[in-house]
């Protein structure tokens, strides 16, 4: 069930940058953003730690799951060192996909050649 549960989430988040796509005309910059400021918006008001527990993986991985991990690390920085956790929790928190991302780009920037698009 918990396949489905994320496969549904992850799903219903990616239909609805779809739509957004096709209906309006916003880039996909400015989709991607607005995930992950709904991401901590939602986090904020407490509602997106349970659609985390319903959709797993489905919810943490997208970039509403970016947004949240950044509120829980301020939040958490926050408690632990006062208001400067405000700036130094989010990074502290995503640090590690931060990297992952950047590290990974690195080798597939090594290991393939960019072209032109034809």
């Amino acid at each position: 069930m918990d396949y489905l549960n994320a496969f549904l989430c992850g799903g219903i988040l990616c239909a609805v940058g779809q739509i957004l796509i096709d209906k309006t005309r916003l880039t996909p910059a400015r989709i991607l953003t607005g995930y992950v400021v709904a991401g901590v918006l939602l986090s904020a008001l407490g509602l997106y730690q349970s659609i985390a527990d319903w959709g797993g993986a489905g919810a943490t991985v997208p970039l509403t799951g970016f947004g949240h991990a950044l509120a829980k690390g301020v939040e958490k920085a926050v408690a632990e060192k006062g208001w400067l956790g405000v700036l130094t929790g989010g990074l502290t928190a995503t640090a590690g996909g931060i990297t992952a991302a950047v590290v990974f780009g690195v080798v597939m920037a090594l290991l393939f050649k960019a072209g032109e698009k034809r």
